[in-house]
């Protein structure tokens, strides 16, 4: 992997805690020349990762739609900003750009982002590695529904398995370095659905 599309929160009323696990994660991801790619935004955990990879010498890359593209709300020392027409553009542009994808804790449009990145990879669309950073165990609620779902037979085993999760850059990255796409469940949900 040569670049990685962060989602996260832009809210800056959070524990401190998941802003500075997320100016890490930006630190990691320039300290293994990793390009971040991620929705332009300069509140919040996206600010955070945002000066984290920059302030470790890295390349991030923003996108953003012009309601967004404000001095209130977009990250104006970017190696690059794009500024693309509508939401479905602005996903669309990310996810070319990206080599894999990570979500950070966030809400709705995080866990939007991430369930497209799931949804397209279940289908074949891509084969690029999906990772959450577990800070604060945010995420155990949601693999605990997903789990379910596989339980009651929504989700392969083999979808659910893709799903890399640590509360550790390095591991996290080191897992989704590893990561192999399961061709075979791909070709199997395809045929049954």
């Amino acid at each position: 992997m040569k670049s990685i599309c962060v989602f996260c929160g832009s809210a800056d009323r959070v524990s401190p805690d998941y802003l500075a696990a997320a100016r890490q994660m930006g630190r990691v991801l320039a300290g293994r020349r990793l390009r971040l790619i991620f929705g332009g935004g300069k509140t919040g955990l996206m600010g955070a990762v945002a000066d984290g990879a920059l302030e470790a010498g890295g390349e991030v890359i923003g996108v953003i739609v012009p309601s967004m593209n404000t001095s209130a709300l977009a990250h104006t020392g970017l190696t690059r900003m794009d500024v693309v027409a509508g939401m479905h553009e602005r996903k669309a542009r990310m996810h070319e750009l990206a080599e894999g994808y990570l979500a950070l804790p966030g809400g709705f449009g995080t866990f939007d982002e991430l369930f497209e990145a799931i949804t397209w990879g279940q289908v074949g669309a891509h084969q690029k590695p999906v990772g959450l950073l577990n800070v604060k165990n945010y995420y155990a609620p949601l693999l605990a529904a997903i789990d379910h779902a596989v339980n009651e037979g929504f989700i392969f085993r083999e979808h659910r398995d893709v799903l890399c999760c640590d509360s550790d850059p390095e591991k996290l990255l080191d897992a989704m370095n590893a990561y192999q796409h399961p061709h075979a469940a791909v070709k199997r949900w395809l045929r049954e659905e």
